[in-house]
C-alpha cells in the first residue's frame, strides 16, 4: 500500500484564493504555495508560514497567478520583509510580470510591478527559474510544458497564451499610468511601495432535461478580464493523484489545454480533483469544460463577500454535467455556500458537499 500523500489546503483567503499543498511519501514533505489572498486575509497565510518548523522552510513552489487583489496581495506583503525575515525558502516563484509580458514573452498593473519590484530585489534568482526567467507561458502551436518539481510531482501549464498576456499588457499599462508610474518602472514601484503601508512589515519595508440545460447555459457568462486571462492555471500529478488549478483562468483557454491531454479513445481527462476556477463564478465554466473532465471532487475557495461567488449556475453546472456525483467542497460556510449542504441539483441529481468545521474556516482536501 502507498504512503504518498496529496492534500490541499484553502486557506480562509476571504474572497481570494490561498492554497497550501503538501505532497510527499512517508516523512518526506514538500511543499507548493499558489496565491496569497488579499492583504486583510494576510494573518492566516503568514501564520501557515510561520508554523513550519525549524530546519524544513523549504518550499519548492510559489505560485502567483495573476495580479488580482485578491490573489497577489498576501503575497506582497510577505515578501515586504528582508530575504533574512522569510519563514520560507523557496526555490521557484512562478510570477509573469511586466517583463513578461511585452512581446511574445509578455502580463496588470501597480500591484504587478510592486511585486516584480520586491521578486527583483529578494529573490530575482528564484524568478521563474523553470522557465529560464522568461515567461510562464503556453505556445498553442506546441506541446503544453511539462515541469517536475522533487519526488515526482509533474506540473503541466494550461495557462495563459500569448495572447492573453497581450492582452494584459494594454491593462497593465493603463493601470501604472494612473498612478504617474511606467510599466517596469522597477525603481518608481519599489518607492511608491515604500509609502503603501499596508503592505508594510513592522520594521519597515526596507528591514439536467433539455429544458433545464438551455436555461443553464444562458445563465453562464464570458469572463472578459484581462488580468483573469493572464492567470498561470496548471495540471499537478503526483503519485496517480492529480488536481487542475485554474486560478481564475478563462474557460475557452483551458479547454484548448485538456483537450491535449486526454488519452486517445477517451473523451474526458480523469483527474481526482478540480480548483474551480474564479471562486465558482458562472462566467469560467461551461458545458464544454465539463464535459472535458472526469472528477469527484470541486474546490471552491471564497467568502462569498464579492460579487456574490460561488453563482448558483456555477454550482448547478458542476452538479448537472459531472459524470458521476460530484462533491463540492467550500472554504467557508456562508449564505451564499451554506444552502448547498441540503439543496438538490437540478431535477435531483446527487451530490455531497464538505464544509469547515462550526465556527471555522479553510479546509483540507486529502486526495
Amino acid at each position: 500500500m502507498s504512503n504518498s500523500f496529496f492534500n490541499i489546503e484553502m486557506l480562509p483567503a476571504r474572497q481570494g484564493d490561498a492554497l497550501w499543498i503538501e505532497y510527499g511519501r512517508g516523512k518526506i514533505r514538500r511543499r507548493i504555495l499558489i496565491d496569497g489572498g488579499p492583504i486583510a486575509a494576510y494573518s492566516s497565510l503568514s501564520g501557515k508560514l510561520n508554523e513550519l518548523p525549524e530546519g524544513d522552510k523549504r518550499i519548492e513552489l510559489i505560485v502567483i497567478t495573476h495580479v488580482d487583489t485578491d490573489h497577489i496581495e498576501g503575497i506582497i506583503r510577505q515578501f515586504a520583509e528582508k530575504r533574512l525575515n522569510w519563514p520560507i525558502l523557496p526555490k521557484d516563484i512562478w510570477f509573469n510580470g511586466w517583463r513578461h509580458l511585452t512581446k511574445s514573452d509578455l502580463l496588470g498593473g501597480r500591484e504587478g510591478d510592486f511585486l516584480s519590484a520586491l521578486i527583483s530585489r529578494r529573490a530575482f534568482d528564484e524568478w521563474n527559474h523553470a522557465f529560464d526567467r522568461k515567461a510562464v507561458v503556453v505556445d498553442p502551436n506546441k506541446p503544453l510544458p511539462v515541469k517536475i518539481l522533487r519526488e515526482g510531482m509533474q506540473l503541466t501549464l494550461l495557462s495563459p497564451t500569448p495572447g492573453k498576456l497581450e492582452e494584459m499588457a494594454a491593462k497593465w499599462t493603463k493601470d501604472v499610468e494612473k498612478h504617474g508610474l511606467d510599466p517596469g518602472d522597477l525603481d518608481s514601484a519599489w518607492k511608491q511601495l515604500v509609502e503603501k503601508t499596508k503592505f508594510h512589515p513592522e520594521e519597515g519595508l526596507l528591514g439536467g432535461p433539455k429544458d433545464f440545460e438551455e436555461k443553464l447555459k444562458n445563465q453562464l457568462k464570458t469572463d472578459q478580464s484581462d488580468a483573469n486571462g493572464s492567470s498561470i492555471a496548471f495540471l499537478a500529478e503526483f503519485d496517480g493523484k492529480s488536481c487542475l488549478f485554474l486560478a481564475d483562468a478563462h474557460k475557452d483557454i483551458i479547454c484548448q489545454s485538456l483537450e491535449k491531454l486526454i488519452p486517445r479513445g477517451k473523451k474526458r481527462l480523469k483527474v481526482n480533483a478540480v480548483k474551480v476556477s474564479h471562486h465558482g463564478s458562472r462566467a469560467n465554466i461551461s458545458e464544454e469544460l465539463m464535459n472535458l473532465v472526469d472528477a469527484e471532487h470541486f474546490l471552491i475557495s471564497t467568502n462569498s463577500a464579492i460579487y456574490r461567488h460561488p453563482n448558483n449556475p456555477a454550482i448547478e453546472a458542476i452538479i448537472h454535467w459531472s459524470l458521476h456525483k460530484p462533491i463540492l467542497w467550500f472554504n467557508y460556510r456562508t449564505k451564499q455556500t451554506s444552502p448547498w449542504e441540503v439543496k438538490k441539483g437540478d431535477h435531483g441529481r446527487s451530490f455531497s458537499t464538505r464544509f469547515p468545521k462550526e465556527g471555522e474556516s479553510g479546509i483540507v482536501v486529502k486526495l
